[in-house]
């Protein structure tokens, strides 16, 4: 997968390409990942990237003509490439809340061309002629792009064919299904008066895996409600639910 990043700051993204999955994936090129400066773009002794705003008002705002050029660029990297479908995201809290459901579609694309922010923004002209999405991770603000970008990259990575060592870890992730993980557990049995439910170590799959979905099922009624009216449940998760209810109610 095609990854370019229009960035100020491109060393911060030492934390994808040197470590980790992400890191793994890039040294075995199952990842093409660049970082593109805008100010490499930028006219004049200072390089300049940023202007007062039209019509006063605090801070700073990234100019449209050196952010263009630094996505024509990186359109141009990404048909080298022979990457066909690659959008250009902007992350911005003014844009939709990334989810599980937006992560697996962009696992589809043939790439991204992410756009970090700073300052007050980018010329709202930059975003109307050359953005495709734009996605936020949260509703709060941060210095810049760059760690929603990061977060973006991330979630996308690890679902990539043939990055994730343990395939099955992928599918049981939290939301893969709209539940949260159940409780996990480790050694040592017995933990500060905290042991490890008798279930997990009895060796009968069936009934650990029934455990395991009702702990998930339940922990995501009682932290995320509004989740559980969307999950569409298998036949066999809607009768352990029904024989649980129903155990309950002697």
């Amino acid at each position: 997968m095609f990854f370019a990043v229009i960035t100020l700051f491109p060393e911060m993204f030492e934390a994808i390409t040197a470590y980790g999955i992400s890191g793994r994936a890039v040294k075995r090129d199952i990842l093409q990942f660049s970082c593109i400066n805008p100010r490499d773009f930028a006219e004049g002794n200072y390089k300049r990237v940023d202007e007062r705003p039209f019509g006063g008002g605090p801070g700073m705002v990234m100019m449209a003509e050196p952010l263009s050029q630094a996505i024509n660029h990186a359109r141009k990297l990404a048909m080298q490439a022979g990457c066909v479908h690659v959008p250009v995201v902007y992350m911005s809290p003014q844009g939709n809340t990334l989810n599980e459901s937006a992560v697996q579609q962009f696992v589809e694309y043939d790439g991204l061309i992410v756009l970090c922010g700073r300052y007050e923004g980018v010329d709202e002209r930059l975003i109307q002629r050359y953005v495709d999405q734009e996605w936020s991770i949260g509703d709060y603000v941060l210095s810049g792009g760059e760690l929603p970008a990061m977060v973006l990259m991330d979630s996308i990575i690890r679902k990539l064919p043939e990055v994730m060592s343990d395939e099955q870890s992928v599918v049981q992730d939290s939301f893969v299904d709209g539940l949260l993980d159940c409780p996990q557990y480790t050694r040592p049995d017995h933990f500060e008066g905290l042991n490890v439910p008798e279930i997990l170590k009895s060796g009968h799959h069936a009934n650990i895996e029934k455990w395991r979905f009702l702990q998930r099922y339940q922990r995501t009624l009682e932290r995320r409600p509004e989740l559980v009216d969307k999950v569409e449940l298998t036949k066999q998760q809607k009768k352990w639910l029904k024989d649980e209810r129903g155990s309950n109610n002697h």
